[in-house]
């Protein structure tokens, strides 16, 4: 049966390990530099300092990234979709996952959507489409960021410093359904409100 110290061993080991799954770099970087910090005091613990050396050295280098990750500032852009051979490519590789937060029912293929591209650095980091839903209402679609860059940077780009974007065609309130539990708490989190809307349930946030 392992003793205390042992244990403290493989549950550093395991976070370590955990960190290495995860898809965003800054949630890598967190528990990779927890993973660390336990590592060092088993280390101690064991009094082996070469492996509490080396991961202290590991903790310094994740506080370096992570500043580096906090402090950097993002360029985005709208790029509008205009040709359907980028899109179709890009739903091949991310229609899973986005399926596991919205039921994709429409025909995103439809040039009377409302469509873009985010880019984030130069790289296409999501997906936005919608359309006119009533008067002064616009319905989103597809509201999808790359597992890469869900720390809702995006999300503030698009529903605060884009709102002109939406004000210019006369838009006021913005829809969106709740698809999936995950996609309800990331309405929720950016500020939607559950109402009703043509006997549905929706979220909806005045611009």
């Amino acid at each position: 049966m392992p003793n205390l110290v042992e244990w403290i061993g493989y549950i550093a080991s395991l976070i370590v390990l955990i960190s290495l799954v995860m898809s965003s770099v800054k949630k890598l970087r967190w528990i990779n530099m927890v993973g660390s910090v336990i590592f060092a005091v088993y280390g101690v613990l064991i009094a082996s300092y070469p492996v509490a050396v080396m991961n202290l050295g590991i903790v310094i280098v994740n506080v370096y990234y992570l500043v580096q990750l906090y402090g950097k500032k993002d360029l985005f852009k709208l790029i509008p979709i205009a040709d359907d051979a980028y899109l179709n490519h890009f739903m091949d590789v991310y229609n899973k996952d986005i399926s596991q937060f919205i039921d994709l029912s429409y025909d995103l293929s439809d040039e009377t959507l409302t469509r873009f591209f985010v880019s984030r650095n130069t790289v296409p980091a999501g997906l936005f489409i919608g359309k006119k839903a009533d008067k002064d209402m616009f319905e989103i679609i597809v509201d999808y960021s790359t597992p890469a860059y869900r720390d809702f940077k995006m999300a503030e780009f698009l529903f605060k410093n884009q709102k002109e974007v939406f004000l210019k065609q006369g838009y006021k309130t913005l829809l969106s359904k709740p698809g999936h539990e995950k996609h309800s708490a990331y309405l929720e989190k950016i500020g939607f409100k559950p109402i009703t809307y043509q006997n549905q349930a929706y979220y909806s946030i005045e611009i």
